[in-house]
């Protein structure tokens, strides 16, 4: 049973928290599906979660980069949420709020048992820094699937941009099927249908599907 598409545009604001002890007071459990969006404090999330949910002022932007550190929870039903982390390679903030975020960050990661997959958004003209690696690497190893997102892609003529997919797609190659690259711009809304796919996917495990098929008989 795989239902119609999840409307991403039905998103709404849920609950934002420093970390995840004070995420489980607000959410009813560790339960569903979470898709967290993690990245570089400039890869721009806020702005993909906005454009892939139709929504301009659902997450928001700030011209300073990692000014808001908090996670924060959007509901898409019942059964699904999407998860804006705390960016991370955050510049001029002091040390300890840095090892903070950074422990808010890995926490959720670790503990999380409904996260279903992890959107890692990085600049297309500067990807798989030393951060974006580690968070691949994490991912793949708990067995959680991964979309790295090349964001701002209008950014370069389509010849360029193709050709930094491809040598990205080539060094992550080794991940295989566990790993999906895709060229993304919240600008252009370039890539966005791809995106909502995978997303869409990730929001349908067979075990849910299976649970809500069984509710509907009963």
């Amino acid at each position: 049973m795989s239902g119609s598409r999840i409307d991403f545009r039905k998103a709404k604001f849920l609950i934002s928290a420093p970390d995840i002890a004070h995420l489980d007071e607000h959410l009813p459990g560790d339960v569903g599906v979470e898709i967290a969006f993690a990245g570089r404090s400039n890869a721009g999330k806020s702005s993909a979660l906005n454009q892939l949910t139709e929504q301009k002022g659902l997450a928001r932007t700030s011209k300073t980069p990692g000014r808001t550190q908090l996670i924060n929870v959007f509901e898409l039903d019942e059964h699904r949420r999407l998860v804006d982390l705390p960016g991370y390679g955050f510049a001029k903030v002091p040390l300890t709020l840095k090892k903070k975020w950074q422990q808010a960050l890995g926490q959720y990661l670790q503990e999380r048992s409904c996260l279903s997959g992890v959107v890692v958004l990085m600049d297309i003209r500067h990807p798989l820094k030393d951060l974006d690696m580690q968070m691949i690497e994490w991912a793949v190893e708990s067995d959680i699937p991964v979309l790295a997102l090349l964001t701002k892609a209008d950014k370069l003529a389509q010849s360029a941009r193709m050709k930094m997919v491809n040598e990205v797609r080539k060094h992550l190659a080794d991940f295989g099927d566990a790993v999906k690259v895709e060229p993304f711009s919240s600008l252009k809304g370039i890539g966005k249908s791809k995106v909502l796919g995978i997303l869409d996917e990730w929001c349908k495990p067979q075990w849910l599907m299976d649970t809500l098929e069984q509710a509907e008989e009963e």
